[in-house]
C-alpha cells in the first residue's frame, strides 16, 4: 500500500514539474535573440570594437544602452517564471521576491528605451512612425509595471497579474518583432521604413492579444456551490 502510494506521489510530483516548465521556457526562448543580441552590444561597448555609423551612438553615451540591456535581460528572464502558476503554488515566496526584482527592472527598461528613443540618433530605417510607436508602447510598458505594481501593494491580485502580464508582453516584444520578421525578410528581402514600423506594429499587438487571451483563459470562472456547502449554510 505505502509503496503504491509514494509510487503516486512520484507520478503527480513529475506531472507536476512537466508543468511547470513550458510556459517559462517558451519565454525565455522567444527573448533569446535580443539578449544576446543586447549582450553582444556591451561585449563590444567593453572590449572597444570599431566605431560605425551603426554603432557610433552608443559609444557617445553608453550608459543608457548598458542599463537598458541589464535591466530589460533580468526582466525577460527571471520575469519568464513569474507567470507559471506552478512556480507560484511550489515557491511563493520566491515568486515574491523575484517581483520585488521584476518589476524595477521592468520599468528601467520601459524608461531608458524611451531615453533612447528620444535621445539618440535615429538610425537608417526608423521614421517618424517607429519612433511614435515606440514611444507609445514604451510608456505603456512602464505605467502597466506601475499599475501592477500598486495593485499588489492593495492585495488585488487580479489586477496586478493583469497589468503584470500586460507589462511583461510588452517588454518581449522584440523577441516577438524578430521571429516574425525574418521570414519577411527571407521572402521580400530587406524592409523599408513603413514595414519595419508596420512589422514591430504587429508584433506588439500580437502580444498583447496573447496576453489577454491569457488572462481570461486563467480567470477564475464562478463555480457552483456543492449540495453539501449550500446545506451547511442554510442550517447556519
Amino acid at each position: 500500500m505505502s509503496r503504491t502510494r509514494s509510487g503516486r506521489d512520484d507520478l503527480a510530483m513529475t506531472s507536476s514539474t512537466k508543468r511547470i516548465w513550458p510556459l517559462p521556457t517558451g519565454l525565455i526562448l522567444l527573448s533569446t535573440i535580443p539578449v544576446l543580441a543586447g549582450g553582444l552590444r556591451i561585449g563590444q561597448l567593453s572590449t572597444g570594437a570599431q566605431i560605425t555609423a551603426e554603432n557610433a551612438r552608443f559609444f557617445a553615451d553608453p550608459v543608457p544602452v548598458v542599463v537598458h540591456v541589464i535591466s530589460v535581460t533580468v526582466f525577460c528572464v527571471l520575469g519568464a517564471f513569474q507567470f507559471s502558476t506552478g512556480f507560484r503554488v511550489r515557491w511563493p515566496r520566491w515568486h515574491r521576491v523575484a517581483g520585488r526584482i521584476v518589476a524595477p527592472c521592468g520599468v528601467a527598461a520601459a524608461l531608458s528605451g524611451l531615453w533612447m528613443t528620444v535621445y539618440y540618433p535615429r538610425p537608417p530605417g526608423v521614421g517618424d512612425l517607429l519612433t511614435g510607436f515606440r514611444l507609445v508602447f514604451g510608456t505603456a510598458m512602464a505605467v502597466s509595471l506601475v499599475l501592477g505594481f500598486a495593485a499588489v501593494l492593495r492585495r488585488d491580485i487580479a489586477r496586478h497579474r493583469a497589468w503584470m502580464t500586460r507589462g511583461y508582453a510588452i517588454g518581449i516584444g522584440a523577441g516577438t518583432q524578430a521571429v516574425t520578421q525574418l521570414p519577411v525578410v527571407l521572402v521580400i528581402g530587406p524592409l523599408n521604413e513603413l514595414t519595419t514600423a508596420l512589422m514591430m506594429l504587429g508584433a506588439w499587438l500580437l502580444n498583447l492579444a496573447i496576453a489577454e487571451w491569457f488572462l481570461r483563459r486563467r480567470s477564475p470562472g464562478v463555480r457552483p456551490a456543492r449540495r453539501g456547502s449550500t446545506a451547511t449554510a442554510a442550517r447556519t
